[in-house]
Order: structure tokens, then sequence, then C-alpha cells
């Protein structure tokens, strides 16, 4: 008998991904995070041309393309309005290897990572996996963090903590005011704030705000994979300090040496090309939303106002799940995604407006076969 690592023993499988073998092949799909659009064409077919020129046929830099890493630069000056250096970004298959990276880069066993809960399945994974203890955060009443939560919560042995906005599984968007006093605590207690950043665009109330704007201590995660409709080209990047970069290199190049060239291209003429898209998207996730938390008050049940991201997470009764599911309509036990997220359902709406009023309809049975 094999023995395997304490580190892959302590993990299990996604929540979410066993909630998607429980269903059927013709159910309504409500829990994949990935949006309904195409990628854009422009983005396709620079990664044709550079296919077709041969320019994909070796490996990149470590760190990705130079032209990858300015368009990155680029879109900070422009969307983010402060500086990053080209050479203080790695290039990573998606966000989730960024989240690794950063991680694997910071946590010493026994480290304590702070997280939100509920938030994201991988940080407590990646925290385990990096040999760290995650220390869930719960969330205000609106599903924010609270800076004076996580503050509260540090210790001599915290490494780092978390921070997502907009927010999976929440939709939830942190204030300016959050975020600067996120960056203020890692600069006051030396622990490093992660910013996980890849729903950044798509937020229908307020704007997004980054800490890295306001400190030092910080590593931001982001990713093409929202924004733009590419969950499957796998494109993600990391950008923080020259120390922190160099440290997660050495990670990155050991793991991945780089992420994938035909994508790389594809993420630069993502980012450097037309932004319309991404409007027009964010246009039509803001459209959906407010068609479901229509339906879901409709339904009397209580659902704090998405601000961000395409998920809502309204309380349901015992049983709401399972029953919906049994209906043909996937969602997500909050609980999948922390402790904290019991008595709540996670609710993708990156479907058509059409499939989500069918999608209500069985909800709505669902809730009066459970109250």
């Amino acid at each position: 008998m094999p023995r395997f690592s304490d580190r892959v023993e302590a993990i299990s499988i996604s929540g979410i991904r066993e909630v998607f073998k429980a269903a059927g092949d013709d159910a309504i799909n409500l829990g994949l995070g990935q949006p309904d659009f195409p990628t854009p064409d422009h983005a396709r077919q620079a990664a044709v041309d550079a296919i077709q020129s041969g320019e994909v046929d070796a490996y990149t830099s470590n760190k990705g393309t130079p032209g990858l890493r300015a368009a990155i630069a680029e879109k900070y000056a422009r969307d983010n309005r402060f500086d990053v250096d080209p050479e203080d970004v790695i290039a990573t298959a998606g966000g989730s290897e960024a989240l690794h990276l950063a991680m694997e880069a910071h946590i010493e066993a026994g480290d304590e990572v702070l997280i939100p809960d509920p938030g994201f399945v991988a940080y407590d994974a990646l925290t385990k996996l990096a040999g760290g203890t995650p220390v869930p955060i719960p969330l205000r009443d609106d599903l924010t963090l609270d800076p004076a939560a996580v503050e509260s919560a540090i210790t001599e042995d915290t490494a780092a903590f978390v921070v997502c906005s907009p927010a999976n599984p929440t939709g939830a968007v942190q204030s300016a005011d959050d975020m600067r006093e996120f960056a203020h605590i890692a600069d006051e207690h030396d622990v490093l704030c992660i910013s996980d950043e890849v729903y950044e665009r798509i937020v229908f109330d307020g704007e997004h705000h980054s800490p890295m704007a306001y400190g030092e201590n910080v590593a931001v995660v982001n990713a093409c994979s929202k924004t733009y409709s590419m969950t499957g080209w796998r494109l993600g990047w990391v950008t923080s300090t020259t120390d922190r970069i160099e440290r997660m290199l050495r990670v990155h190049q050991y793991v991945q040496a780089c992420a994938s060239a035909p994508a790389q291209y594809a993420a630069e003429a993502a980012l450097a090309g037309p932004q319309g898209i991404v409007d027009e998207m964010v246009s039509a996730f803001a459209e959906r939303r407010d068609v479901l938390l229509d339906g879901l008050a409709d339904m009397g049940l209580e659902t704090p106002t998405p601000k961000g991201a395409f998920y809502a997470m309204p309380s349901v009764p015992d049983g709401w799940v399972d029953a919906t599911i049994d209906r043909g309509v996937v969602v997500v036990p909050g609980d999948a995604f922390g402790a904290n997220g019991a008595g709540h359902a996670r609710i993708s709406y990156a479907v058509s407006v059409e499939t989500l009023k069918e999608a209500l309809e069985a909800m709505r049975e669902a809730t009066a076969a459970t109250r």
C-alpha cells in the first residue's frame, strides 16, 4: 500500500465537482463559474497567428512574453490607476496557479492563513498543500470581509490573509476604505495580503479597488478567465514586489516552466484590444442578476444583493439544494465554501435569461416543498 503525503490527504475533491457528478446530463447548470460568452475573436485570432508563424513552438520566458507582461502593466495603468513594472509580473496557468505560487512562496509548515468563510474552495486546499493552517474568518451580513475581523484574528503564526473582490461565491464587492485598511493591516503586521481580483471587471455597483494601490505587502492574483471568457485558455498572472516575485518565480519555473505560449498571445490581444465585449458581458450579467434576485425575492428567499461577479448566495431552507437538484437545476450548497456557508446556496447566473427563468420555476417548486 503506497503512503500518501499528509498534505494531500488533508484535502478532497471540491464539493462543487461532487454536485456536478450527482446531477443529470440534461440538468440546467447554475453551479458553473464560467461565462457563457465566446472568447473575443481578436484574442482567438492572435493565438492562431502565433501558432501559424511558429512563435509558440518554444518555451517563452519563465515570467511570460515581454508583450503580455507589458499589456498587463498597461492594464493596471488604464483600469486601476497605479503602476506595475512588467518585470514584476509572472504569467501563470490560470489564476489557480497564481494562488498556488503565492501560497508556496510565503507559507511555512504550521503558518496560519486567514481566509474568508464562505470563500473560494481553493483557499483552504492550497493553504493545506503548502503545509499551512487555514483560519476561516466569518463575513459581515452583507457578505463582505471585515478588516477588523481579519486584524483581530492575526497571531504570531499568521503569514498571510486572502481578500477576494468581487467575491466568489458571494458576489460581494469590498469598498475602497476596506481595501485601504487591508493594505494597512498587512504593512502594520508584516503579513502578506493575497488579493484575488479575477472578477475585477465584473462590477455592477460602485468600483473595484485593489489593496495594491495602498500598500507594499500585497500580491495580486488575476486572470483572463472571467473578464474575457477564457476559462479554458488557462492564463492568469501574479504581481507583487520584486523580492516576492523572485521567490514565486522559483516555484513557477519548476512546476510550470512557462504559461502556454498560444494562450499568452491570446491574452495579450484580449488585454490590449477593444474592451467593448467586456462592457457588453457585464451589462448582460447585470440584467440576469436582477431577474434572479426578483425571482428569489418572490419566493421569500433572502439574498444579499451581489454587486459583482456572477453569483448570488441566498439563505435557503434545509433540503432546498437537494430539492432543486432533484428538479433538474444544479446549484451548489453553501457549505462547500466553508462552514459559514451552511444554510445558503451559491447560484451562478452565467446563463441566458430564458434559462434562468426556467431554473427559477424549479427553485420555486423546491422552495414550496421544503418550507
